[in-house]
């Protein structure tokens, strides 16, 4: 792993557990076992190394979500693939993933940030599950839905398991596997 990569995880990790405010450059450069000046050198600021931090787990995040929805015989298995995905990434990302909840367009976390640019790679999460919709509506394995207002609704059920998974006190047994379920079941043509 290169000093740029090990800064880069380091930040997801120290942006993940202390979020924007409360997480400092020398504590990224701590962590990576760097020099501090290296992660401005890489990075310029906190609000780049922030921004780049999550869209490099989106970009990540993305590839192995689509490559696994390869498997899907129809729209309605590539998007219950993709969803499972999702979620099975976050469980596997538990030290870097909440980076994305604070990063994210839908956070209110340091409000000033301008994410435009993360907000493009999270569209194309969401653009990825309108194509199965879509593909589904098609082959008819989804019934007949609204878009891209449905994509827009299973992305911000897909973000609300999660950030009641990460972010309350709330422990609730087989959350994202009842969460993937009732996408499907929704969406299912009978």
């Amino acid at each position: 792993m290169t000093k740029k990569e090990k800064i880069l995880l380091a930040a997801q990790e120290q942006f993940g557990e202390h979020g924007y405010t409360a997480t400092t450059l020398k504590m990224v450069a701590d962590c990576a076992g760097v020099a501090s000046g290296l992660v401005s050198h890489y990075y310029g600021n906190k609000d780049n190394l922030f921004l780049e931090s999550g869209g490099e787990l989106i970009d990540q995040m993305l590839a192995i979500l689509t490559d696994k929805a390869k498997a899907g015989k129809n729209g309605l298995e590539c998007l219950e693939i993709f969803v499972q995905a999702y979620f099975d990434f976050t469980d596997n990302h538990r030290t870097t993933f909440p980076t994305l909840l604070r990063s994210s367009p839908f956070s209110d976390e340091y409000p000033h940030l301008d994410r435009t640019h993360i907000a493009s790679k999270f569209k194309q999460l969401i653009d990825r599950i309108d194509d199965y919709i879509r593909l589904g509506m098609e082959d008819g394995s989804i019934r007949e839905v609204s878009l891209p207002q449905t994509s827009y609704l299973v992305y911000g059920h897909i973000v609300g398991a999660v950030r009641t998974e990460f972010l309350t006190p709330f422990q609730i047994d087989n959350l994202f596997k009842e969460a993937c379920q009732f996408i499907i079941r929704s969406l299912a043509r009978t």
